[in-house]
């Protein structure tokens, strides 16, 4: 079989407080998100939201269910979105060929029956995903950066100038619940989502990619008052319960994929934290 899908399960708040460094990382971080010729994730009980990486490199890998799911197909009550962070590769999705280009996104809805995912002809095939649980099948679709919502935000200044990509949100695509998108920091900031925020609708998922060799990202999470920080590399994602905030500072520029599953597809929807009120 050529997936494997970890269950992780959710903290509390009061807990997270007591917890050493290595019981944060093995709860929080998913430290290989790509190894090759398998699906590897992680089924978190966070909005039940699976994050996860596909890595074909010497043969072609199908999208299997897991025991996890206990469901005939994998997209069966689920829908998947998926993020291009490699080299150009073919998607089969339900007998129709998708070409799927660097950090462009692809949807595919609830009931669709196989999905194939082939090597690159000419590079490595490093496709990231995040699958919500949907009550609802919409139609697949690819996404480009062309068809994306692209805001810039923040400063050199202020170390936090950067480009967001909203790919999978609701005035692009409609999905059920799930949201993706990508954020690229300009050379010479390291800031991304400052100030900080939390949102008790939903959950999120931080995947770093781009982050120049030997460097690292110090990722901040928890209450605000009670904050945390993991140290993380190139190519590896983290759990944010709704309860904590989400941000991160690196040792050089680099871009992140977030990606959101809860009751609300409201992009804006969120609680803004003061810098001041931050400990």
């Amino acid at each position: 079989m050529s997936i494997q899908i970890e269950t992780r399960y959710s903290s509390h708040p009061e807990d997270f407080k007591n917890y050493p460094t290595t019981e944060i990382r093995e709860k929080f971080l998913l430290e290989e998100i790509f190894v090759p010729d398998q699906i590897t994730g992680t089924y978190t009980m966070e909005d039940r939201l699976i994050i996860g990486g596909i890595h074909p490199v010497d043969k072609v890998v199908k999208l299997e269910t897991i025991d996890q799911l206990k469901a005939e197909n994998f997209l069966d009550r689920r829908e998947i979105g998926i993020i291009n962070v490699g080299a150009s590769t073919r998607i089969d999705v339900g007998g129709e060929s998708i070409t799927l280009g660097h950090k462009e996104a692809l949807y595919i809805g609830k009931g669709v029956k196989e999905v194939v995912f082939h090597p690159a002809q000419e590079g490595d095939t490093y496709l990231y995903f995040n699958s919500a649980p949907a009550h609802t099948a919409f139609p697949t679709r690819k996404i480009t950066q062309a068809d994306a919502e692209v805001v810039t935000l923040g400063s050199l200044e202020n170390s936090n100038h950067r480009t967001i990509y909203k790919l999978l949100v609701n005035s692009v695509v409609e999905t059920c619940q799930l949201q993706m998108g990508m954020t690229e920091l300009k050379q010479g900031s390291v800031w991304n989502t400052m100030p900080a925020h939390t949102h008790d609708r939903r959950m999120e998922a931080y995947f770093y990619f781009n982050l120049k060799e030997g460097n690292v990202v110090s990722h901040f999470m928890g209450t605000p008052q009670e904050t945390r920080h993991i140290w993380m590399k190139n190519h590896q994602a983290v759990i944010s319960p709704a309860w904590s905030i989400h941000s991160g500072s690196g040792t050089s520029n680099y871009t992140f994929i977030w990606g959101m599953a809860g009751e609300n597809l409201d992009y804006g929807d969120m609680d803004t934290i003061k810098l001041s009120d931050l400990k």
